[in-house]
């Protein structure tokens, strides 16, 4: 029996005030949509599943699965509607022919368990629905229409969640009578229930913990943050007819930094602080010295694009300290200018710039050449 599932991601999440959709957001390092769709991976039920997504959120989803891989069980993505029950809609047309049970689960629930899975489409299977459900442990009341109140019983009150498992034929024909007859609706069971009078209510392990994120506060109390940490050093060869340019400063001297770009071995090292301590190569990865868009470019050009490949992944800088190794000049004039350069490319009053020497030992000591060293310490957000 064919099993598939449609994972729905196309909301836009404005009630957890995150500034983007809330299930791209890093949950220790890896996304809420990577961590929902390997939880139903690793559920073993399915054949498959159809992502649904939002159009706006198309270039994310790209940038996620460029860092975070995708899962191969996803063999379909397709655009969401203007409510969640078209993006339903649209998740079950794209289904492959021969699909017998479909299990519909909502992004935003990352910590479905295998056990809660297994009991949705268990219950589809033998029944034709199945819905996991909680009991419901607060007071619930019924506000009238005249302002009275009544207390409901509990004891036969649930609350359901999803995954909400059905069979393909009967749940389509019922998305399609609610196309024809704009029938707006929660979810798909009480969709189910309009047309075919109930539905199979279970339980199992883990139903407990099978929340959904909606507010900052659910992010928050789910959260704790994760932190990195990169090095990153570079060395360049001084010489003739170059400017001398340090943390973004033209320091006055009779040679520069040889290199394709401005040869900032400040900015280098401390980028290759950022990428390292996110796993993301170095500058010579991202800007190579053989293409000729970045010949003579800026570094706190290439700084500024490094830290949106830290923002991108979840992470601001908590802070950075760089080193520079120079014989000549003297460069403690010139430091609290870089320094400024730096803490406002990178977001942060947290950085510290320093010069040093070598005692006249070395390529520094000789003059042939500068290095720096860099090391950043980054913070999810």
């Amino acid at each position: 029996m064919s099993v598939w599932g449609i994972v729905v991601a196309a909301g836009r999440g404005e009630r957890a005030g995150l500034g983007r959709n809330k299930v791209f957001f890093p949950l220790h390092g890896r996304s809420v949509l990577s961590r929902c769709v390997d939880a139903l991976a690793a559920s073993g039920q399915f054949d498959g599943l159809v992502l649904v997504i939002a159009a706006a959120d198309e270039a994310a989803y790209r940038e996620l699965i460029g860092r975070e891989g995708e899962n191969p069980l996803v063999r379909r993505v397709v655009t969401g509607g203007d409510c969640r029950r078209r993006s339903v809609y649209n998740g079950l047309r794209a289904l492959p022919e021969g699909v017998e049970i479909v299990a519909v689960h909502d992004a935003a629930r990352p910590f479905v368990s295998p056990e809660v899975v297994r009991a949705t489409v268990e219950a589809a299977r033998e029944s034709g629905s199945g819905v996991i459900s909680t009991p419901v442990t607060d007071t619930v009341k019924r506000v009238r229409p005249d302002g009275t109140v009544e207390t409901l019983d509990r004891a036969s009150l649930r609350a359901v969640q999803t995954p909400q498992a059905f069979g393909f034929a009967r749940l389509m024909a019922a998305h399609e009578r609610a196309e024809a007859e704009s029938w707006e609706v929660t979810d798909d069971a009480a969709l189910f229930e309009r047309l075919y009078g109930s539905v199979r209510l279970v339980t199992a392990p883990g139903a407990e913990v099978n929340r959904k994120l909606t507010t900052k506060s659910d992010f928050e109390e789910f959260r704790r943050p994760a932190f990195r940490v990169g090095t990153g050093y570079d060395v360049h060869r001084l010489r003739e007819g170059r400017k001398l340019i340090l943390c973004g400063v033209d320091v006055p001297h009779e040679k520069g930094l040889d290199g394709h770009s401005d040869a900032d071995v400040a900015v280098h090292a401390l980028m290759d602080a950022l990428l390292g301590a996110l796993g993301e190569g170095d500058i010579g990865r991202h800007f190579p010295d053989s293409d000729p868009a970045y010949a003579g470019i800026s570094s706190m050009k290439l700084l500024n694009a490094v830290m949106q490949i830290v923002a991108a992944r979840g992470f601001r800088v908590a802070n950075a300290d760089v080193t520079i190794v120079a014989q000549r000049p003297k460069l403690a004039g010139w430091i609290p200018q870089m320094r400024k350069n730096l803490a406002d490319a990178l977001g942060t009053d947290a950085v510290n710039v320093k010069a040093t020497t070598t005692e006249r030992l070395g390529f520094e000591g000789e003059q042939l050449g500068i290095s720096a060293q860099a090391v950043a310490l980054l913070e999810e957000v």
